[in-house]
């Protein structure tokens, strides 16, 4: 059985949340849950409620409805939120979007207090800390105060940490935003490592590449509500064409208007570029070779693709 399904175990399940701030809907009848093992992504625009849904499961913020329930023993035993909200959070791992290493002890000492939270003994930190540095690549940074690490280490160190009581279930809040391209790819490559060793995630973020390399599940939300819900490729197949030619340069926008419009399922234009989706390309890369002076890629529909065909490309503001 599924669990992201709604059947089956599950180490996390949230039935109907909703949370309004004032006459706003910020979280609205949202329904999910998370399988042992399973990396779920939950993607959508600025205001969607990612952030907001991650405060309720993690008893920061009171929901105003719904229910928030976690397994995350041997025993089948469950705890709700908010009501056993700190014997769930002994149990969880997080990475929330701020930095909150503590700058004037080291990396090994944010640790080692950090694990005392958990009410775990120095003894037992210690034996930790070497694993958990070596995991984060940052054995030779035991010393250092987290002013001098870049901004991926910081990161890094924010993931050891919170694995410093070997939880089942990791909530991550946009754990790789302002991190450059090899740090990025670094960090995925320990969230990986993660799920491989059985661990279960919740990741909310705004890269799309990120999604469909780390995600065997997706929701998708807009203005508080679930629109869509799948794994990525399946997603993919079920909302959009499986070809897409984006052509941009000098007059590219007058493709809008133009005859090519018949050979493409559906055509969008962003800036200068403009979006051909299509079940097969040929016709259409055969006849813009009647405008040399545009140019053209060629490539599969992706997950930027689903998203932004179903939360639109208005650029929207923080909420």
């Amino acid at each position: 059985m599924n669990a992201g399904d709604g059947t089956g175990a599950a180490l996390l399940r949230v039935q109907g949340l909703c949370k309004r701030y004032g006459d706003t809907n910020v979280v609205d009848d949202l329904s999910f849950a998370i399988a042992p093992g399973e990396c779920l992504g939950v993607i959508g625009p600025n205001g969607a409620g990612k952030t907001t849904t991650i405060r309720m499961c993690l008893g920061l913020s009171a929901p105003d409805a719904g229910d928030i329930r976690y397994a995350l023993d041997d025993t089948g035993s469950t705890l709700r939120m908010p009501q056993d909200a700190m014997a769930i959070k002994a149990r969880l791992g997080v990475v929330s979007q701020l930095d909150t290493l503590d700058p004037d002890f080291s990396c090994a000492e944010n640790l080692l207090v950090y694990g005392r939270y958990f009410g775990m003994r120095d003894g037992q930190i210690r034996q930790r800390i070497p694993e958990l540095l070596e995991f984060a690549s940052l054995s030779s940074k035991s010393a250092s105060r987290p002013a001098e690490l870049s901004g991926g280490m910081k990161r890094r160190l924010s993931l050891a940490r919170a694995l410093v009581n070997d939880p089942r279930l990791l909530l991550l809040d946009e754990p790789t935003t302002g991190l450059d391209p090899q740090a990025r790819h670094l960090m995925w490559e320990r969230l990986q490592q993660l799920l491989l060793q059985g661990k279960s995630i919740l990741l909310t973020t705004h890269f799309m590449d990120e999604a469909e390399r780390l995600c065997s599940r997706l929701l998708v939300l807009d203005h508080g509500r679930k629109i869509a819900e799948g794994r990525p490729r399946e997603l993919i197949a079920r909302h959009l064409e499986p070809d897409v030619v984006e052509v941009y340069g000098v007059g590219a926008g007058a493709l809008m208007e133009s005859p090519l419009r018949a050979l493409a399922a559906r055509v969008e234009r962003s800036g200068e570029t403009v979006f051909f989706y299509t079940q097969s390309a040929k016709a259409l890369l055969d006849a813009l070779a009647a405008w040399p002076q545009l140019r053209t890629l060629h490539r599969p529909a992706n997950l930027e693709d689903l998203f932004l065909k179903l939360t639109g490309r208005q650029i929207r503001e923080d909420a």
